[in-house]
Parts: structure tokens; sequence; C-alpha cells
């Protein structure tokens, strides 16, 4: 095969390079070439030159030829710089499309290679490297990202921000993106204010914010871009609404259970009878689990500190418990409020031989003693007490009561706020008979109704009506919720009435997460923030 031809079936995109001889080894592809021109550019001042000064051969490694790596042996020219001021007096000629400076591969390859990173970082792109029948260590495909320049940044009409996790829980960055492309623009070091009103100040243009709502880029969106509209993520405020619907449903907990039926007279004798008995015996209701006395004393600790005017953060700390847990006692009125309807209705012992129970008291045996020998030989291995508990409804002329177990917070919330026709029959007469039983539930019910209507229609114009009548109803969690949206109305108006969200923005936020997944959660900023703009 002549030089030309050669020339053009290994490297079609290459012009000025001439295939002097070509070896195909067992395990190899040697390619022997020159550059065919005979003057080059320096690289300096830019002046061609003819002059030769001396040569010298540069051994590159390119892309795989059938399962055999290649190895291309250049001879390579110096010249003389021509330029009178400039500070080169040699340099070395460069073939566009196959070579550049103090590069020891390819172009080509370079160019596999920077992919190949990008798309799987370290361990993972070495592995990938070796089945393309080229070497190349973790350490070289890091080095390749890091000298890669970034893309050219641009001003997006539609800015969206999130904050995403380098340390969960300890470091913090913000991502923008440009919600018309759905692209990351930028990675920025921090989520506070004034780095993001930095940003924005260099790059004016931006028209419309879309972002949650974290003080901090409310404040720092204000002072960057104080003309731009600001859309607050409507899935952010439904998710604080729910988080409301929560706290009330747990205020109201006791309302979950179905009430017991008006008993006999008989019934209720013995039960004043019982009453009677576990108060001489120095055992109040409000200690009728283990957990009552530690919850009791946690209340009042915490609230004693909350008196005194105490942040939460202080109170953790001095008490020894997690932010959250302090939070949910300072919320709290009254303790009973957070033992009510726990270590309630759990699995019996007796759930299994309750049939035959049934039987055999229907049948005449009423002697707890006999009844225990019979069940203790089928398996039961509880004891006597268990059994005489259960038998006393019987005794007293009622009926015995199965445990039913009652819906959970999470349940009732649920139902609460989803839409009523992807309920299931059973679900909706269960939440109607707890809104029957309690006005507030039932008032909150009907105000997150108006509010999914209104985010769901984009009639953001009502949202100052919606929240009149809640204040009306002065549900404190509502309330609560309200005085929020308050604060940030304009956005939250803008997020129920345009059609733009930050969709796009929770979906890069996954692909942060799976690159440091990849990367083992041990990549800096400089190195995620380059495979996030330009691998994107």
């Amino acid at each position: 095969m002549r030089d030309v031809e050669w020339g053009d079936a290994l490297f079609p995109q290459v012009d000025g390079l001439v295939i002097e001889e070509v070896e195909l080894g067992e395990g190899h592809v040697r390619v022997a070439a020159r550059a065919a021109a005979s003057q080059a550019v320096c690289p300096q001042c830019g002046e061609a030159s003819g002059r030769v000064h001396s040569g010298y051969q540069r051994r590159l490694a390119d892309t795989a030829v059938g399962g055999r790596p290649v190895v291309i042996q250049l001879r390579v020219r110096r010249f003389r710089c021509t330029g009178r001021s400039c500070p080169k007096t040699t340099f070395a000629e460069q073939i566009t499309g196959l070579t550049f400076r103090h590069g020891r591969r390819s172009a080509r390859l370079h160019a596999v290679l920077q992919v190949v990173a990008l798309m799987l970082a370290g361990r993972a792109g070495t592995r990938l490297a070796s089945v393309l029948d080229t070497a190349a260590s973790r350490s070289t495909l890091l080095r390749l990202i890091r000298a890669m320049p970034d893309p050219p940044t641009t001003t997006p009409r539609i800015l969206g921000v999130d904050d995403f996790a380098l340390r969960r829980g300890h470091v913090y960055g913000t991502v923008l993106i440009d919600i018309e492309t759905r692209r990351p623009i930028d990675l920025l070091p921090d989520r506070e204010a004034a780095t993001l009103a930095r940003w924005l100040a260099e790059h004016p243009g931006v028209e419309i914010i879309c972002r949650d709502r974290a003080t901090a880029y409310a404040e720092g969106a204000r002072a960057g871009a104080p003309d731009a509209t600001h859309v607050a993520d409507r899935w952010h405020v439904w998710h604080n609404l729910v988080e409301a619907v929560e706290r009330c449903v747990i205020r109201h907990v006791a309302h979950l259970r179905e009430p017991e039926p008006p008993q006999t007279p008989a019934a209720s004798a013995a039960a004043l009878a019982e009453l009677e008995k576990i108060a001489t015996a120095g055992h109040p209701a409000s200690t009728a689990h283990r957990y009552a006395d530690r919850t009791r004393e946690r209340h009042r600790a915490v609230h004693a500190l909350v008196d005194q005017g105490r942040p939460q953060r202080a109170i953790a700390r001095e008490l020894g418990l997690s932010r959250n847990t302090v939070r949910r006692f300072a919320r709290a009125t009254t303790w009973q409020e957070l033992v009510t309807g726990k270590w309630q209705g759990l699995p019996s012992i007796l759930d299994d031989f309750k049939p035959y129970l049934h039987q055999r008291w229907n049948e005449g045996c009423t002697t707890a003693a006999t009844l225990f020998e019979e069940i203790t030989a089928a398996g039961y291995r509880g004891g006597l007490t268990v059994l005489r508990d259960y038998l006393r409804p019987l005794r007293s002329g009622a009926p015995p009561r199965e445990k039913v177990r009652p819906p959970s917070v999470r349940e009732v919330t649920g139902w609460m706020t989803r839409h009523p026709d992807s309920l299931a029959p059973e679900e909706t007469l269960k939440l109607k008979a707890i809104l029957a039983r309690c006005p507030d539930l039932d008032a909150t019910a009907g105000h997150i109704n108006v509010f999914a209507e209104m985010m769901t229609a984009r009639t953001g114009h009502q949202l100052p009506g919606w929240i009149e009548k809640v204040q009306a109803d002065a549900v404190p969690e509502l309330l609560s919720f309200v005085n929020g949206v308050v604060g940030d109305q304009v956005a939250v108006t803008a997020g129920l009435t345009l059609p733009f969200s930050s969709g796009a923005v929770e979906g890069q936020m996954n692909r942060i997460k799976m690159l440091k997944r990849q990367m083992f959660g041990r990549a800096g900023l400089d190195l995620l923030r380059k495979r996030v703009l330009l691998a994107a």
C-alpha cells in the first residue's frame, strides 16, 4: 500500500503527514511517519519559518487498531524563529490533528481518554481504557479532567438555584442550572447569600430565578439581581404544607383511634372497680407504659430551657438530644401529646388462641385455669395473667373486642394530602370518620383541598384570600406555614402562577449524587465541578 493510502486509512483527518513505514506485529502496530510541510508557525509570535535547526524523533501512542496498540514514531523538526522581537529562538513543529505540545499520545487518543475520564473518572476509567487496549492510570485520567478548559459561561434567562452536599451535614455548595436548556452552568463553593449575589452581579441578564424557600438564596438573589422575578418551587411549598399537616395530625393523634363503644351497666361497674384498683395501687394512668416517665421529664426539661430563652441547638447540646427531638418536645403543649397512641394496639400472644377461647367460652368453660391448661398444651407460652385480663370483659357481660390498630400519623397525613380519587374506599371512610371526630383536622383538610386546586390550576392570585381563611380558623400548624408564606409571598405567588419550577435542578442534583458515589465521595469541588459542567 502506498504512503498516501496508509495515511488516509490510519489518519483520515490529518493533513501534511507522510507515512514512511507500517509494521504489523503480533501485539502492536508501529507507524513511522514525518511531517510533509516545508515550514512551521511559531507558537509564540505566529511567524512562519522554513529554517530548520535540528530534528528528533517523538514516540506517540494512538488508538488501537484491530485490538493492537498503535505506536507512532514521528520524526519532528525544530525551526528557527524569524521574528525579530520573538523571545523564542527555536520551536518544534506540530501536526494539526495529531500532536500537541509535550504530548506522549496522539490528539485522537487524548480526546478518547478525556471522554472516558469525564464519564468514569479514576479507577473505572482505567478499567475501560484497558479494554480499549490503552494504558492510562487513574491519576492520569484525573489530570486530564482538571486540565480541560471550562465551557463558556452563558447568562441564562431563567436560572435554577439549589444546594448540594459535598459532605452531608457539614459542607454544602450551590448548583446553578439553566432551566430552559436543563444544563448546569456553574457550581459555587458554598450556599451563602453573598456568593450567589456576587455571581449574579458578574452575570447580569437573569430575568427569572427558580429557587426553594431558603432565606440565603432569597437574599442573595435580591442583592445580585434586584429586577429578577423570584419563583418559589411548587414542590417545596407543598412539602412545607405537608409537614405542617403532619404536625397537626400529631397534635390530634388521640382522634385517630375509634372511640370505645358504650358499656353496659355491668361493664361500667367492672371498669370503675378496675380504676379504683389501679388508683389504690398507686399507678396513675399517665404511667401506663415504661417510657412515660422519661417523656414527662424530657418535656419538663426542654420547656424549662425554652422559657429561659435558650435556642434549640443549645438545648439539644445540654440535654444530649438531637435537634429534631428537642423541636418535637418544644412544639408539644403537654407531654401527653407525645405518648398518646404509642405502644397500643400491638400484637398479642393470645391472638392465635382467641377463636378457640371463644368457642370454649360459648360451650360453658369459663374457668381461667382450665382454659390456661388447654391452650398451654396447644403451644401457648404466655402467662395466666394475660389470659385473665382478656377474659375479664367476658365475665362483665361485654363481648370481647378485638384490638384494631389505628391508622398511623403518616397514613392519615397521606390521606389528607392526596387527591381524593386516589384513595381506596376503606381509606376514604376512615378519613371521613376521623375528620368528623376532630374539627381542627376537618378544617385543615378543607384548606389543603383549596390550596391543591390553586396549585394545580395555577391560580396564584387566590393566595391572599386563602391566607385570610386560614388565619380566621387559627389552626396553629397552618398559621406557622402561612407566616412563612407571607414572608416570601411574592415568590410563592409566582410559583403558583408561572409554569416554571425547579424540576431540572432536582434532576441535576440526582446526577451530582451519582457522580459523588462514583468517586466514592472523595472528589474535591474542582474535580466535581469539571465533571458536572463538561459531561452534561
